[in-house]
């Protein structure tokens, strides 16, 4: 139990067993954290009845000086309550919002004769503004559309009616580009003017087929007035309106609207976006990123930016698409999990949006901290294989022979999940005849951690091999027989066309997919790809000096010059070989002569 004082332990003996909202306030009276509750007796005893893991929660805990609570009807009454109490006190302890401000937005002036543009400055007095869009390049695509459909003015100058009547203002190169409609001279009437803007609103708020059966109504009327040059004008716009439905992002089956979800989360870093589609047409799109303060649910975050989403946005939707069932939702609201069809179409998009936007975050936070990015990334392998400590220290083994041949093995060390090159390690095969890798790798392995040992220096926290579950296994045997140290053990294992697609890890060994984009996925196979070139390269060294090998090379005392000299002389090793005594003295002097001479004689002789 945890320790509390006698006021809170009163307190806690009055709060009813009723759907409400409690609020923790600091001794100096200060809201510290606003929370919901479907039992309010249940959830607030908990906080005070065991010691809590998270630092966090122990900390608001023990700053908790007294408590306020309001009992509501029903739990989504607590939601909307907790929302506003959060909005009001900013409470240090609870879940801190943020919105992508760098997305754009398209503003529609609020002038006489409004412009359209894209922005990232939202000034509601002087325009209104849709948006902001966190996907793609919709905004420039829709824009694009507008103004080839309705030439509305690009420029700033303040146009009014009066200044447009004393002929003011002259028409400027758009005008004869035709993507203006010279309004600054009345080349058209300001009726006209105002239908294009209104136009403009309807393919911005979704409303791209309305406005398309619209037209194509007008289209038919002004063919039957035989007025055949509008009517043409009509059907350039219609293929337009029909070529951006085909490159927007937009499901034509979904009837209504909807508000479509996307969730992620990094460690305590949480992601949310909306899609908001209207008429089958996405037309608004939000992300928000917090950090779980406490122990709140998935669940429970879900719904928090769900609610908060869908108030920025101004959504009134009756549908909502979600990855997941989230927590405490309007009960007039209809959660759906989809899978299949344009709805789950729709999932794939926002889940592909949040996905960017953390890694954006992510991107932006490495830059300015490079070490964060390693730290983070070996979390994910801690938390992947459920490691007992964070795998700061990797090795990794690999062997290399040809039959048998030459056999060596190369062990590479990955600090803070970089190459640490001083490190590594080369081995010459000792004990093992003929291939056997299994062999190999248990001769390497022990002979590496026996030294480590004898040394007294720390071992790895993790040892990946460049190989299945039969070199995990070899290294393991080593480890708990041999050398009686339990270091964590895992594999990479390759396809059908070698290629990695698997970590392995556990007994028996489990198999862990990753996508090849997972930036954990990228380290593993650097440090697969870095064990295989350092065995290699020194295999190849090996088997080099060993094609180089002569006989003069068995010779103690024949060195690289005096074989130089013997070549030299006698052109190749089968001639010096039966060379006189003088002659191989006349090279080499008398007394290493005469040792070469005793060693080929005494060969020739057997």
């Amino acid at each position: 139990m945890v320790e509390s004082s006698e006021h809170i332990l009163q307190l806690l003996r009055r709060i009813p067993e009723e759907p409400g909202v409690y609020q923790y306030l600091d001794k100096e009276g200060t809201v510290i954290y606003v929370g919901k509750a479907k039992n309010l007796h249940r959830r607030v005893s908990s906080y005070f009845q065991k010691e809590h893991e998270w630092l966090k929660t122990r900390q608001l805990v023990r700053h908790i000086a007294d408590i306020k609570y309001i009992v509501v009807p029903s739990e989504q009454d607590a939601f909307l309550l907790e929302n506003n109490l959060i909005k009001q006190y900013q409470p240090h302890y609870n879940i801190l919002l943020k919105d992508g401000k760098s997305y754009p937005s398209i503003c529609i002036t609020k002038e006489p004769f409004p412009r359209i543009f894209k922005t990232r400055k939202i000034q509601k007095n002087t325009g209104e503004y849709y948006g902001p869009y966190s996907y793609g390049n919709t905004v420039d695509l829709v824009l694009e559309l507008i103004h080839r459909l309705c030439p509305i003015r690009t420029c700033q100058m303040p146009i009014t009616s009066k200044g447009i009547e004393t002929g003011k203002y002259k028409v400027c190169l758009k005008y004869h580009l035709r993507t203006c409609c010279g309004i600054c001279e009345r080349k058209v009437k300001s009726e006209q003017y105002d239908e294009y803007v209104e136009m403009a609103r309807k393919i911005i708020r979704g409303d791209a087929r309305l406005l398309t059966r619209q037209l194509q109504l007008r289209m038919s009327e002004l063919s039957e007035q035989m007025r055949y040059e509008e009517a043409g004008e009509i059907k350039s716009q219609l293929e337009l309106l029909e070529k951006f439905c085909s490159k927007t992002v937009i499901t034509n089956n979904v009837a209504g609207d909807l508000d479509v979800f996307g969730y992620t989360e990094e460690d305590q870093n949480i992601y949310v976006s909306i899609l908001h589609v209207h008429n089958g047409s996405i037309v608004q799109g939000q992300t928000l990123s917090f950090h779980r303060q406490l122990q709140e649910s998935k669940e429970e975050m879900l719904a928090m930016a769900m609610h908060r989403l869908r108030e920025m946005l101004g959504s009134k939707t009756k549908e909502v698409i979600v990855p997941f069932i989230p927590d405490l939702i309007d009960e007039n609201l209809r959660v759906n999990i989809v899978f299949s069809g344009d709805k789950k179409r729709l999932l794939d998009l926002a889940m592909k949006n949040v996905e960017q936007y953390k890694q954006d975050v992510q991107r932006q936070a490495d830059k300015l901290n490079p070490d964060q990015r390693s730290m983070r990334l070996l979390t994910q392998l801690q938390q992947l294989l459920g490691l007992p400590t964070l795998p700061v220290v990797i090795d990794s083994f690999d062997n290399s022979n040809i039959q048998g041949s030459d056999a060596v093995a190369g062990c590479v060390v990955f600090r803070k999940a970089r190459p640490s090159k001083s490190e590594y390690k080369r081995f010459k095969i000792r004990t093992t005849e003929g291939p056997d890798d299994y062999a190999d790798m248990r001769e390497i392995v022990y002979r590496r951690y026996k030294d480590l040992l004898d040394e007294n220096k720390p071992l790895p926290d993790l040892i990946i091999a460049d190989g299945g579950e039969g070199q995990m296994n070899a290294i393991k045997e080593v480890l708990e027989r041999q050398l009686n140290v339990k270091i964590p053990v895992a594999g990479l294992k390759k396809d059908d066309k070698h290629r990695t697609n698997v970590l392995l890890y556990g007994t028996p060994a489990q198999e862990f997919g990753m996508k090849v984009t997972d930036e954990l996925f990228r380290l593993l196979v650097q440090i697969q790809d870095e064990v295989h070139r350092f065995a290699i390269t020194y295999h190849k060294q090996k088997r080099s000096k060993t094609q180089t090998h002569s006989e003069l090379d068995d010779i103690q005392g024949v060195g690289e010059v005096s074989k130089q000299k013997l070549l030299h002389r006698f052109h190749s090793v089968a001639r010096a070989k039966t060379a006189e005594l003088p002659e191989l003295q006349e090279v080499l002097g008398k007394s290493l002569g005469s040792k070469v001479y005793t060693h080929f004689r005494t060969n020739l002789s057997l």
